[in-house]
């Protein structure tokens, strides 16, 4: 399991729930490759997302590691007991009829944040689709940040860390750079 480097932003988790989340990913056949990049804030995208099963599988990984990475959800998964839950493991509910709103607010709390990773899925659905929405690519460029690229591969159960991408200024170029990377990396229910 890769270890955390000095600028990497740690979750309040002890020794304790760092094993609850490799029991978890070990439970499930799960192992974490690739290093995090020394860096204190960047957002992270995660691909490709087909399954509601891709949140459990990295939220044991942030658990088994002890990092704190902030996420974004439906609004609508926050409600009642597992609201809770997952804000405890850095959910963030967003409303997702006014989405230029979002990118402001989370924009915001990363320049105010010493230490902020920020994870989304750059489809934005578990669906299949041909485009990548921009969220990931406006909130980086106006936060001043990189994107490191996290994959799933479930043929092999592989959860992956990197590479680190540094962004132009051309949304639909880097896009389609950084897709090629995932190309090789294959959801539960569909590849890329």
């Amino acid at each position: 399991m890769p270890g955390l480097p000095p600028n990497a932003p740690r979750s309040g988790g002890n020794a304790l729930t760092r094993w609850i989340g490799r029991m978890v990913l070990r439970l499930g056949g799960w192992t974490i490759v690739g290093d995090w990049p020394d860096l204190p804030k960047m957002v992270v995208i995660a691909a490709p997302h087909s399954s509601g099963w891709d949140v459990v599988w990295g939220i044991a990984a942030k658990v088994a590691m002890g990092v704190e990475v902030v996420f974004m959800g439906k609004a609508e998964l926050f409600r009642g007991p597992l609201g809770w839950l997952l804000r405890k493991f850095g959910g963030m509910p967003v409303n997702r009829s006014a989405p230029g709103g979002v990118v402001e607010q989370v924009v915001e709390r990363m320049r105010s944040s010493e230490r902020m990773w920020f994870a989304l899925s750059p489809e934005g659905t578990r669906r299949k689709v041909e485009k990548w929405k921009p969220g990931y690519w406006r909130i980086a460029k106006r936060a001043g940040v990189p994107v490191c690229c996290v994959w799933f591969h479930y043929p092999n159960h592989t959860f992956g860390v990197g590479p680190l991408v540094e962004l132009g200024d051309d949304f639909a170029a880097d896009t389609a750079r950084i897709r090629a990377l995932f190309a090789p990396y294959q959801g539960r229910n569909r590849g890329v």
